[in-house]
């Protein structure tokens, strides 16, 4: 059974963290990559969110017999798009996604400021959508 609960609990810690990154993506850019500290906090929100939407995609995933996803970030963001949970588009979004998390992750060190400054100005909009989209579909759930 679906923990909306623990989904719910999920989409307000993106919330948040996308309110911290809509913070910092009105710094300009100069002033963003200078501060160390700034740039930082960006990567800590945005690999904290994308962990926080693949946690709420593999529960959806587990709960409806998509247990064999668990671990891969990519079938699970085409998983929810082919069951129509989330909206073909935002399942190629969340693709790329998936991609970049595993950098944020496993190759941090290849990471650089102004790939995140452009993030911040360009790629929100997907963080939105997706807390839209699965709080639709929490609501078809009983």
């Amino acid at each position: 059974m679906i923990n909306k609960f623990l989904i719910s609990g999920r989409l307000e810690l993106i919330a948040d963290y996308l309110t911290q990154m809509q913070r910092l993506s009105n710094i300009p850019k100069n002033d963003f990559l200078k501060h160390k500290d700034m740039v930082a906090a960006a990567e800590s929100y945005l690999r904290r969110t994308l962990e926080s939407i693949f946690d709420i995609g593999r529960h959806i995933a587990a709960k409806k017999g998509g247990t064999d996803l668990a671990t891969e970030y990519k079938s699970i963001a085409k998983y929810l798009g082919d069951k129509r949970i989330i909206s073909e588009g935002l399942a190629i979004a969340l693709i790329d996604m998936a991609g970049y998390r595993n950098r944020l992750v496993h190759l941090y060190h290849l990471i650089n400021d102004e790939e995140l400054f452009d993030i911040l100005q360009n790629n929100l909009f997907d963080v939105k959508k997706f807390i839209s989209e699965i709080k639709a579909y929490i609501e078809t759930i009983e």
